[in-house]
């Protein structure tokens, strides 16, 4: 270490317990706090080993670093916080190191986890958020987390209502062969940055078994999927309602390109509205880019209102 005042890096034990409840909350972005991680603990979600810390000589605790996975999960799936204190020399520096040596202990040479960074809907317009966001973006990129997208967070709730029923389209379950189709049709023309970039180092049907693997794997049940036919039977596109351990969430959609531009997106984000609610939920999220206008403005019209901005930093596709 090339810092006199840190002297330490290593993966936390359950004798930092304490020290990890005390440790000051960054306001300037999303954190953990106490509560929530002892949650994260007992549920499995956060772990020992998943937890870095960094330590002066003396012990005292001068930043942390928590990986997230579900339950289930073998290996850390995204990190979901960062934080140095002020006095740290050179944070960006000393959190590259820490983001580093966590990096190789928990996945050696593959693609190290996405950060996901929570931000306040106007962090740009704040500059505490701003110099927050700045010192970790330079210790991601050092990390090899180099590629970065702005994804806008949404939720609905019961009182946004529930967007009412065209009957233009008929919904039907679908084979695997089916929804391998329809995401690698989906994905033509589309505006989401992380499927433009894996098209760009994948074949469309490696990016199609990619996307189809990966809503599989989330908590949510392939006996909600749903293919959109019109009245004769063509397909339109499709639904993927999900879930995640806290929510139920509008997973993806997507309409094949022939059909776009036809207000489509309304009759199927409202399809997962009635399907989620059905079954009781009361709080329904969603993501989209920064960049996705027509995907926002969609949600908006289906009574989704924007909670946070969240800063995803990834290495490339294909960089293990």
């Amino acid at each position: 270490m090339k810092y006199p005042e840190v002297v330490h890096i290593r993966p936390a034990i359950p004798a930092d317990l304490d020290a990890l409840l005390a440790f000051p909350l960054d306001r300037a972005v999303g954190t953990i706090g106490p509560r929530r991680l002892q949650e994260e603990l007992a549920a499995g979600r956060l772990r020992w080993p998943w937890t870095w810390l960094v330590l002066d000589q003396d012990g005292t605790l001068l930043g942390r670093a928590l990986w997230w996975g579900r339950s289930d999960s073998t290996a850390p799936l995204a990190l979901d916080c960062l934080h140095l204190l002020e006095r740290v020399p050179d944070r960006a520096q000393v959190a590259a190191d820490l983001l580093i040596s966590a990096h190789r202990a928990l996945i050696g040479s593959a693609r190290p986890p996405a950060y996901q960074l929570a931000l306040p809907t106007h962090w740009r317009d704040d500059p505490a958020a701003r110099d927050a966001v700045g010192w970790r973006l330079r210790a991601a990129a050092a990390a090899a987390l180099t590629e970065q997208v702005e994804r806008l967070r949404y939720a609905w709730e019961p009182r946004a209502g529930q967007p009412p029923a065209t009957g233009r389209l008929r919904m039907r379950p679908g084979t695997e062969r089916e929804f391998l189709d329809l995401f690698e049709r989906a994905a033509v023309g589309t505006l989401d940055l992380n499927t433009r970039r894996s098209l760009a180092v994948m074949t469309p049907a490696a990016q199609a078994r990619d996307d189809y693997d990966f809503y599989l794997d989330c908590p949510g049940e392939r006996d909600w999927w749903r293919m959109a036919t019109t009245a004769t039977g063509e397909p339109v596109g499709f639904i993927v309602p999900s879930a995640t351990p806290y929510h139920r969430n509008v997973g993806y959609l997507g309409v094949l390109p022939a059909h776009r531009g036809r207000g489509i997106v309304d009759d199927l984000l409202a399809e997962i509205i009635r399907f989620h609610a059905g079954q009781g939920s009361e709080y329904i999220t969603a993501t989209t880019d920064l960049a996705n206008i027509p995907m926002a403005r969609a949600l908006g019209r289906a009574g989704f209102r924007v909670t946070e901005n969240r800063l995803l930093l990834e290495a490339p596709v294909g960089s293990a």
